[in-house]
Order: C-alpha cells, then structure tokens, then sequence
C-alpha cells in the first residue's frame, strides 16, 4: 500500500483529483466525551454554566466541517451539500456521543470533514464544561461509513 499524499520525491503533496468523475459522497464519523455525573447531568438537561453545550457544540461542529481545508494541510476544499451533528446519551457511562455527517458531490470523499466535525463539537463540549469538569476524556473518533466514489459504501 502506498501513501497518496506524497510525490515521486517523498515531499508532501496535494492529490491531484482533476480527473475523478464527481459523485454523490458521504460520510459519517462518531466520538465521545465522558465527564461526570453531575457534568453530565446539567449537559443533557442543557443546564451547563455557560448555557446549552450541545447547541453550541452542535453549530461549532458544523462551521468545522466548512473549514476543514483550512485545519488540515493536504485537504481539497469542498463544496459541502450538508452537514449535520446530532447527539447520543449513555447514562451508565455519562457520556455524550457527537454524531457527524457530510454530504457532498464531488471528486473527493467527505471523511476528513466528517471527523473534523466530531473532534470540534466534543472540543467545544469540553470548553463549555470545563468550569464544572476538567477531567472530562474525549476518544473513541472514528469513522462509521463512507459512501460514494470508486468504493461505493464502506462500513467501519
């Protein structure tokens, strides 16, 4: 196997997409922040300090998906079609789990946004808790599915 992000040289480089025949894309990637019961309690309940995390964390998700390109060096920019963030509960492990998925028609895939989105709502939980909670743990980041392109759908 071979890494596509560098040249003949080994230099780092842009993959040259030019040729791709665009297709409908997505992608869809999850991440979790523990914190503690009471953290957790005043998230769900959207009683944080600084108001309601998941709404902001949910905004903050979605202006990271559109600024990807930017955060990550050898990313295209993309023309995103959508963009959502939703939000799941784990009360045993006081947990929130942040959801992301990105649509987009183009030459490239969507995945590098999809996880921005995630690691950028669960960073933005964290800073709207971290008042009531610093020992807060963000993990588990990963991507759950990808479609489109010469691979169709692809589960992980």
């Amino acid at each position: 196997m071979e890494f596509t992000h560098f040249d003949a040289q080994g230099n780092a480089a842009m993959v040259d997409v030019g040729a791709k025949a665009a297709s409908a894309r997505s992608a869809t990637a999850r991440g979790v922040i523990i914190m503690s019961p009471e953290c957790y309690k005043a998230v769900r309940g959207g009683d944080a300090k600084k108001g309601d995390a998941l709404g902001v964390a949910r905004v903050a998700g979605i202006m990271a998906v559109k600024k990807t390109s930017a955060l990550i060096p050898l990313c295209h920019n993309l023309y995103i079609d959508a963009a959502a963030i939703d939000f799941e509960f784990d009360d045993q492990e006081c947990s929130v789990a942040a959801v992301c998925t990105v649509k987009s028609t183009g030459a490239t895939g969507v995945e590098m946004e999809a996880l921005t989105g995630v690691s950028v709502a669960l960073l933005t939980v964290y800073d709207m808790c971290k008042s009531m909670d610093r020992g807060m743990e963000i993990g588990r980041i990963r991507l759950l599915k990808k479609t489109g392109g010469k691979n169709g759908t692809v589960l992980f």
